[in-house]
């Protein structure tokens, strides 16, 4: 798995690595200079072929640093740069100030007051370097040309040395405005609006940012490209993790296996009109490899469910003293509940599904039962999963979705992650708070993201019934053994991609249909 840094871990490691004595600061802004200007030429080859127009936006720390490095490379292969500062150049930190003075050998600095957004469209190339990952705070002064940026992002297509007024938009670590601990963007307090900078290319250093990933980050940042500037592995804290692709050996079914050897799992239903999103979860918990799944349905719904049923097995289950002689076998060992289940009999089922203590998944009406009962929620255990969307997750944890709702008017800004950590601790169990920025958080902090964003976007999830799928396809990994993280974590992870692999008119239905072809590109 890639570690995704907060900004504090970032300095850490760069402070750390000169501390040591193997590396100086001025080393470590080169490198990342460089590695901005090689970014640049790999996204835009034919700007690597000839000499044009770059604007370079400075600003009062070792961002703008970089920001001069990347200057100075690009006036060295003839390019014409104009350069701006924002701030005072005595008051730069000395490896900037630094920088700054080799740039002033071969040219000039005019103080961002003087720049005019007209500068920027007849150039090729525009550079943010202004401020990077370690920015608290909104930048009222510069929310013109942060909005400037912005309209030239959503604008223009890139087609840089093509036609001028079509410049490409590089970012340097992070879009300035965005606050790399949580993606979010910090607003003008006067007004609530929103001020910070977008691009087209984003150049990350040594790793990737936790506010890359999540809210508005991914929006701003266009691409993302990580460049190694040689830095050590290692952060000295736990760092979270981006849920990367899947190892073979955790799907893969064993040659002696037989269908109990790979779980049992007990799938609720909802009663007749409303049984629909339990087949679906039925059927994503099939397909990813439980031996066996069985509906639980009500008798007025079992024609209904038995008319579109075939390898799922079918047993009524009416009162939750009927779920109780049916756990008696305890080869179930996986459950779910909730989708199209409704809210007050799931009030009723809950405490007994609870009781059996089995690993298990709370989805939709389950979920808002919790929300509406102390008890139920302090009946939680360390085999639940809980997946809340943004509406569910706001009823279950009302003071932690007001946190992350109120504007981010300091940073580190309270983040999805913060949120979702803190929720997994109070409930003692899995969180897997759904969006496109999905996190996975445990008891002990340990976190993962799922982000369907940048190459892994997968819009076509916006769909009735894809968390459904979501919470049969996790069912059906416990079912087979995997701990409640892995399971959430792993089951994210083969929901975008089934998504990804199906392309644009996805419905629900097709999301488990879609697995073996999933499994067949990880060579299962």
């Amino acid at each position: 798995m890639t570690e995704l840094l907060t900004s504090a871990q970032m300095r850490a490691i760069e402070q750390a690595a000169i501390a040591s004595g193997s590396v100086t600061g001025l080393t470590l802004m080169e490198r990342a200079g460089q590695g901005v200007v090689d970014a640049i030429f790999d996204e835009w080859p034919e700007l690597a072929l000839s000499a044009y127009k770059a604007v370079v936006l400075c600003g009062p720390g070792n961002n703008g640093g970089d920001g001069f490095v990347i200057a100075r490379l690009l006036k060295q292969r003839g390019w014409e740069v104009a350069v701006f500062l924002y701030g005072d150049p005595e008051k730069l930190p000395p490896d900037a100030r630094a920088n700054y003075e080799r740039w002033g050998e071969l040219g000039e600095v005019d103080t961002v007051s003087t720049y005019e957004a007209r500068k920027a469209w007849g150039c090729d190339l525009l550079v943010d370097a202004l401020f990077g990952t370690g920015l608290t705070r909104a930048l009222q002064p510069l929310a013109e040309l942060f909005w400037n940026l912005e309209d030239m992002v959503d604008c223009f297509a890139v087609e840089p040395g093509h036609s001028r007024g079509r410049p490409a938009i590089v970012s340097v670590d992070i879009p300035s405005g965005i606050c790399a601990d949580s993606g979010r963007e910090f607003p003008i307090e006067e007004n609530w609006l929103r001020a910070s900078a977008a691009a087209h290319l984003t150049v990350a250093f040594h790793r990737p940012k936790v506010g890359h990933y999540l809210a508005d980050g991914p929006a701003h940042c266009g691409k993302l490209v990580v460049a190694d500037i040689g830095l050590p592995d290692g952060v000295g804290e736990k760092a979270t993790n981006l849920k990367e692709p899947i190892h073979r050996s955790w799907l893969t079914k064993e040659m002696e296996g037989q269908k109990f050897s790979h779980g049992h799992a007990l799938i609720l239903s909802g009663l007749s009109g409303k049984t629909g999103a339990a087949r679906l979860s039925a059927r994503a918990a099939l397909r990813v490899g439980a031996g066996l799944v069985t509906l639980g349905t009500p008798h007025e719904a079992l024609l209904e469910n038995a008319a579109q049923l075939t390898a799922i097995m079918l047993t009524e289950i009416d009162t939750p003293d009927i779920l109780t002689r049916v756990l008696k076998d305890a080869r179930i060992n996986a459950l779910c509940i909730g989708p199209g289940f409704g809210v007050e009999r799931a009030g009723a089922f809950l405490p007994y599904v609870l009781a059996a203590k089995r690993a298990m998944v709370l989805d939709a009406d389950a979920l808002t039962a919790l929300s509406q009962d102390q008890a139920l929620f302090a009946a939680l255990h360390d085999r639940c999963v809980l997946t809340p969307h943004a509406g569910e997750f706001k009823r279950l944890f009302p003071d932690l979705a007001a946190k992350l709702d109120a504007p981010a008017t300091t940073g580190p800004a309270y983040s999805k992650l913060d949120a979702t950590r803190e929720a997994a601790k109070r409930a003692g169990c899995v969180v897997l708070f759904k969006g496109p920025d999905t996190v996975i958080a445990s008891p002990n902090g340990h976190a993962t993201i799922n982000a369907a964003v940048y190459e892994r976007a997968a819009p076509w999830l916006a769909t009735a019934g894809s968390g459904d799928v979501l919470a049969g396809i996790i069912t059906g990994l416990l079912a087979r053994g995997h701990s409640p993280h892995q399971a959430a974590e792993t089951g994210a992870w083969l929901h975008t991609e089934a998504a990804r692999s199906f392309g644009p008119g996805l419905i629900a239905e097709d999301l488990a249909e879609e697995l073996p072809k999933v499994f067949r590109q990880l060579g299962l």
